[in-house]
Formats: structure tokens, sequence, C-alpha cells
């Protein structure tokens, strides 16, 4: 019994590890997501979607995620925002990076061909 609990208590908090990296990974992608629709826009800019951004992960992840960077990028034809950071360890010496990207064209108006 001594030597089967704990590897057994290793197995569940490796386990609840993973979980907690899935969850940090959909919500970097969800922040990536937001600041891409942010920065996309006519009137949107690489600024506003990295701001957009930070904010998002500030609000819904602000101790999962540990050293996070957000780094937009807005040309004439794509806006493009990376979400980077270290995962918080429950389990000694697991070390899980985040990252996620979303990149989506830009809103542009032209007239019509007529």
């Amino acid at each position: 019994m001594t030597l089967i609990v704990p590897v057994l208590m290793f197995m569940v908090l490796l386990i609840i590890q993973f979980g907690l990296w899935y969850h940090a990974s959909a919500v970097a992608e969800a922040a990536a997501q937001e600041g891409v629709r942010s920065s996309r826009v006519a009137q949107g800019s690489a600024d506003i979607g990295q701001a957009r951004a930070a904010e998002f992960m500030a609000a819904n992840a602000p101790s999962l995620i540990e050293g996070t960077s957000v780094v937009a990028t807005r040309t004439t034809e794509t806006a493009r925002v990376e979400v980077n950071g270290q995962l918080r360890s429950i389990v000694p010496f697991v070390q899980l990076s985040i990252h996620a990207e979303a990149e989506s064209p830009t809103e542009r108006f032209r007239e019509d061909d007529r």
C-alpha cells in the first residue's frame, strides 16, 4: 500500500495538470481570437488587438498562466495575434508551455466595380 498510494497520487496530479493545460490552451486560443477580431476591423490596429487579448487573458486566466506575452501584427491583408505563456505547475518538474495564435483577413471596404 505504501508503494502504490504515492504512485496513484502522482498519476492523479498528472491528470489534473493535463486538465489545467487543456483549459489554459483554450483560454489562450480564445484570447488570440478576441484580439484578432479587434484588430481586423476597418478601424482596428495591432495595438488594439494586443490590448484586447491581454485584457482577455487578465480577466479569464489571471493566475493560471505565468509570463503571458501577446504579440499582434496587422498588415493591409491580414491580422494576426499570438499568445504565449507558461502554465503554473502543480506537479514538480513538469513545465508546460501555452501557445495560441489566430489569423484573419482584415476588413476592407471597396467601391462597386459598376
